[in-house]
């Protein structure tokens, strides 16, 4: 009995020694566990703390982003506004622009009329281009004007007053020629011959030259001059042989005596 409790007794102290160790080591896991636990708590909350404030920040900067977004498009509207503004008004000034210039182009337009009528132009008589001035054709116009009516008189004045106011004119050659016809028609034959001999004398080439030579015969005829007109006659056909007065003279010539 006293064996067997002694047997007993050295399981049970066996038995003892071993569960101690085990007890010792499952209690010694379990602080490890728990600080495991622990310490990756408090990188989770470390980790939600920061991810927390990175939302916080995110959201404050989404806010001012919108803000500035806001902001932008309103300084685009108005911009936009500054725009239509700017453009209209630039549509305006291009229409006052316009309406100035067009003023201008009328303005200058009236101007350049009524300096055309003062300012010399081209004039073409006869064959030959010279310059006159609106006052110098107007007369000369005149003055043949009234020839062709048939007031002789008054065309010998008109004439006489234009040579004497325009005595270089373009003119000169035509106007002593219409002269002489107008001092004709008056049977004037001796200032008529002055008239048309002074025209060859200005102007030898003249397309009027060699009618004006047979008008000196035909005021020689008219005063009798007979030997005058032949040798007036003569001259002609020599210096004009082409010319049509020459073909009169040469008629007229035979009828001579």
């Amino acid at each position: 009995m006293k064996t067997l409790r002694s047997t007993f007794g050295a399981v049970a102290c066996a038995l003892a020694c071993t569960v101690s160790p085990l007890a010792h080591a499952g209690l010694f896991e379990d602080d490890e566990a728990r600080k495991a636990i622990l310490d990756m708590r408090q990188r989770l909350d470390a980790s939600q703390l920061r991810l927390t404030e990175e939302l916080r920040k995110s959201n404050e900067d989404n806010a001012q982003l919108r803000r500035s977004m806001l902001d932008l498009s309103g300084q685009i509207e108005m911009l936009r506004g500054e725009l239509a503004r700017m453009r209209g008004q630039g549509e305006q000034y291009a229409r006052e622009l316009a309406e100035i210039q067009r003023t201008q182009k009328d303005l200058s337009q009236g101007v350049d009329a009524r300096l055309s009528k003062f300012e010399p132009s081209k004039i073409t008589v006869d064959g030959r281009e010279f310059v006159a001035d609106p006052a110098e054709k107007q007369e000369f116009d005149a003055a043949l004007a009234v020839l062709r009516k048939g007031e002789f008189g008054p065309a010998q004045t008109a004439f006489l007053n234009f040579l004497k106011r325009y005595p270089q004119s373009g003119y000169k050659a035509p106007a002593l020629f219409w002269l002489g016809n107008a001092q004709y028609a008056l049977r004037n034959y001796k200032d008529a011959i002055t008239n048309f001999r002074l025209l060859v004398a200005t102007d030898s080439e003249h397309v009027r030259a060699p009618e004006a030579v047979l008008a000196i015969a035909n005021c020689q005829v008219e005063l009798k001059d007979t030997r005058g007109a032949r040798k007036t006659l003569e001259d002609l056909i020599k210096a004009y042989p082409q010319s049509e007065a020459s073909l009169v003279a040469k008629d007229r010539l035979t009828k001579l005596k």
